[in-house]
């Protein structure tokens, strides 16, 4: 099965000639047009308090309902890796991000409304302005606060996410993390 298997028409002029490239693309035999499928950038969250305790969140919705999560989501157009970041955490726990670094990143693949959206996955240090202000929103059904030492990779519903805690774990408990 090929990645655009469900895009039967080309985009530009309608035509049904329009048939596999590359592995991730389809050219249109009718007016040349070709697309190529990328993945989808997204952004993770990774916030900590001072009892060395990461801000995780409940899923509120598929894929993977009611697993762990880290705040984050998709990107926007015309959005800096910085302002996708800072707008998803907002979004999620009303929470202001003041600062990041990205630690790392992940390919993923998410299922959509019946489609496998491959993702690239940007792995964030996050410093908050202000944790009175947490609650749930948008896609987090809830949160809560876990002791590092205490993460399990495999309570987390999204494999890039999975491989993300681990890895922060890891290096966390190295002392590799400072800000």
């Amino acid at each position: 099965m090929h990645v655009l298997d469900k895009f039967h028409y080309c985009p530009v002029c309608g035509s049904a000639d329009f048939e596999p490239s590359t592995v991730k693309s389809k050219r249109c035999r009718h007016c040349g047009f070709e697309y190529f499928l990328n993945p989808s950038a997204a952004n993770a969250a990774l916030i900590m308090n001072s009892r060395d305790e990461l801000l995780v969140i409940t899923r509120k919705n598929d894929p993977a309902k009611g697993t762990l999560d880290l705040p984050g989501g998709f990107y926007d157009m015309n959005e800096t890796a910085a302002q996708g970041l800072a707008r998803e955490v907002k979004e999620e726990t009303d929470l202001t991000v003041v600062s990041s670094r990205l630690l790392f990143s992940y390919p993923n693949t998410y299922l959509y409304s019946g489609f496998t959206v491959h993702t690239l996955d940007f792995f964030f240090l996050c410093r908050v302005e202000d944790f009175t202000v947490l609650s749930a929103h948008d896609d987090a059904a809830g949160y809560e606060w876990v002791a590092v030492r205490d993460l399990r990779p495999e309570s987390f519903g999204l494999d890039s996410i999975r491989r993300a805690v681990a890895r922060f774990q890891q290096d966390f408990e190295a002392g590799k993390l400072g800000f």
